[in-house]
């Protein structure tokens, strides 16, 4: 009877998304990203750049044009925390931008570096890739990290309370890489590969066990290995993905896990991903007055998943959901998030705003899906780093029962 109420509740989920794909769909595409955005005029804008140069007394430089090929780039050094005691740690992130074609018929394309170093056994090299190639007619997308990496856990379900925790220390190599090629006008399908491999996994703890801590067999001591196929569906119609202006996303990822491409068990997972932006002055494409939304469905299928590959809370793909919960805080078989946002200019140049956001999530693991649900809510002031690129600097601040914390970013949490 549980089995048929879940399966119920999956194709329930599965519906709503694919409704809201299909009424972003059903909107033309002037509708959805309109010619004045397109040409955004970001001569009335101010940013730290300008600002700089104010300071500084140096003078404006024409931007330099190359077959219709601008390069824009942003570097933001930071301290934050890390888990697991040694206090901070220090914290770069670099965004670099570029238009490979066109830029009425090409998306911006952006890689972003971010490492951190603990000046201890802790760090981290994250690279991100999301390419556009002219005239949109393939996306690349990519996540390549090598990561000495400790995270906090409460093993499945969310039955444990905020300090009945360990911690858990492991080394991470992850290599995801996909093609998409354009089917329909915003509209893209293609395959890739994705590898999670994990060694040296326990707890910091010598005297707990991880298996008898999580209750769960798979993935929990020594190292696991998920090698896989992925098949990618995305529909997006955004601009730029580090500042999305009004239009809609979805992504759907099948991936098989076979133990013939090295994964310790056969096993597969389902992540499927809606976002939505709604101008609210769109006379006035320049100034920021946007409600956004998102929402994502994750779960695991055969049960025997390395555990550190279950659905978890702030382990989407760019490790940005959940804001105001620890990551990680929520772990199991399925995971069902949403989250909305509503941004504003503060000045009438863009070069400050704010931000209020509330998320929620459920999973399953301690009891069924949509028994237990968990929210957190903020704020955040934004600056604008780069605006020929949209690139904010947001300085968030989060909050949900029993954890609070601050965060710092290049571009918008999603």
């Amino acid at each position: 009877m549980k089995s048929r109420n879940y399966k119920k509740k999956l194709i329930l989920i599965i519906i709503l998304h694919i409704i809201t794909i299909v009424a972003a769909k059903a909107q033309n595409a002037a509708s959805i990203i309109p010619d004045t955005v397109i040409r955004k005029d970001t001569a009335r804008q101010t940013d730290l750049i300008d600002i700089g140069k104010a300071l500084f007394h140096i003078r404006p430089k024409v931007i330099r044009t190359q077959k219709d090929k601008k390069f824009y780039f942003s570097v933001l050094p930071v301290s934050s925390s890390v888990p697991g005691g040694n206090g901070r740690a220090l914290v770069t992130s670099t965004t670099a931008a570029i238009f490979l074609g066109p830029q009425k018929t090409t998306n911006l394309s952006s890689a972003t570096f971010a490492p951190y170093w603990n000046f201890g056994r802790r760090f981290g090299l994250p690279l991100r890739n999301n390419i556009w190639l002219p005239d949109n007619a393939y996306t690349i997308q990519g996540d390549i990290r090598f990561l000495r990496y400790p995270q906090y856990t409460w093993g499945l379900g969310s039955s444990r309370d905020q300090p009945d925790r360990t911690l858990v220390n492991y080394n991470y190599i992850r290599f995801y890489q996909s093609a998409l090629k354009r089917i329909q006008p915003f509209l893209f399908a293609g395959i890739g590969y994705a590898l999670d491999y994990r060694s040296g996994i326990g707890s910091d703890d010598e005297a707990i066990d991880l298996r008898q801590f999580t209750k769960y067999n798979y993935g929990v001591s020594g190292s696991s290995v998920s090698s896989g196929v992925t098949f990618n569906v995305l529909y997006d119609t955004r601009k730029n993905a580090l500042n999305p202006i009004p239009g809609a996303y979805a992504n759907l990822v099948y991936r098989i896990n076979p133990t013939f491409l090295g994964s310790n068990n056969n096993w597969s997972s389902l992540y499927l991903d809606v976002r939505k932006y709604i101008s609210l002055n769109p006379a006035k494409p320049v100034q920021q007055n946007t409600l956004a939304f998102w929402s994502y469905f994750w779960t695991a299928f055969n049960g025997n998943g390395p555990y550190l590959d279950l659905p978890s809370i702030g382990w989407d793909p760019y490790n940005r959901s959940g804001r105001g919960i620890d990551q990680n805080r929520y772990r199991g078989k399925s995971l069902f998030y949403f989250e909305s946002e509503y941004r504003r200019d503060i000045t009438a140049n863009g070069l400050i705003g704010f931000v209020l956001f509330g998320n929620i999530n459920t999973v399953s693991g301690s009891g069924s899906l949509f028994t237990s649900w968990h929210p957190a809510a903020g704020t955040g002031l934004r600056i604008k780093m780069n605006k020929a690129s949209g690139t904010n600097i947001g300085i968030d601040y989060g909050f949900s029962k029993g954890y609070n914390t601050i965060m710092l970013n290049l571009g918008e949490a999603f």
